[in-house]
């Protein structure tokens, strides 16, 4: 039987990257001569990419209309960056590094779907010794098209060894929930990432609130290994 395969986002689901991505671009305002800004202060936009953080903090420092070049030369230092402080602050949440080996242990195949790039995305689990639990990985540059697109969550789910029938997006966003509506999949939500409403609001098919409770809802979903 073809095996379901569980489509993980990363930041916001996987693991919590806020604060490495927030030290990142205050160490870009910095050398642009700006004050830093909270974690708190940006929101739900670590899961929408270097960009738009960026224009967020430069909002925040009284530059509201950055031009392109501008915001190139600030997205290849924050790119540059992060990849050097990747896991710092960054650890999976509570749970995420359990669920994943024991429902692998039990048949399901485990992808990422991240608009994050795939390279950093690789790297990042790498240095947190999770990449031997995926089973494929998806980043925001592998297809032509991102989230909320379906062409990752589908190419995810394909290199995984699955069908869009046997599987399910598992995410903290509406990107999350809008690609998987896209590909036509079921979609449980986390409640601990990175939104900018409560998921509840959001209609996915299902809402967790810890990693623990996750086989169980995927048994409620009517989803085996």
């Amino acid at each position: 039987m073809t095996p379901t395969v569980l489509v993980f986002d990363l930041d916001g689901t996987l693991v919590d990257t806020k604060h490495d991505l927030a030290n990142t671009l205050n160490a870009v305002l910095a050398q642009e001569g700006h004050a830093p800004v909270t974690a708190e202060s940006l929101g739900h936009l670590f899961g929408h990419g270097a960009r738009a953080m960026l224009c967020k903090g430069l909002e925040l420092n009284g530059v509201t209309r950055p031009d392109d070049r501008l915001l190139n030369r600030l997205q290849t230092a924050f790119i540059d960056h992060y990849g050097a402080n990747i896991a710092v602050e960054s650890r999976p949440f509570p749970g995420a590094v359990e669920a994943m080996a024991a429902l692998r242990a039990r048949g399901f195949r485990i992808a990422i779907c991240t608009n994050k790039k795939e390279a950093l995305a690789r790297q990042l689990l790498d240095t947190l010794d999770l990449s031997r639990a995926i089973d494929a990985f998806v980043g925001g540059d592998t297809y032509s098209n991102s989230k909320p697109d379906a062409e990752p969550v589908l190419g995810a789910i394909s290199r995984a060894g699955g069908v869009p029938e046997r599987a399910v997006m598992i995410g903290d966003s509406q990107t999350d929930i809008d690609a998987a509506r896209a590909a036509r999949i079921p979609v449980i939500a986390v409640t601990f990432g990175y939104t900018a409403v409560p998921v509840e609001d959001l209609a996915p098919d299902a809402v967790i609130s810890a990693f623990q409770t996750l086989p169980d809802t995927l048994a409620a979903l009517g989803l085996t290994p």
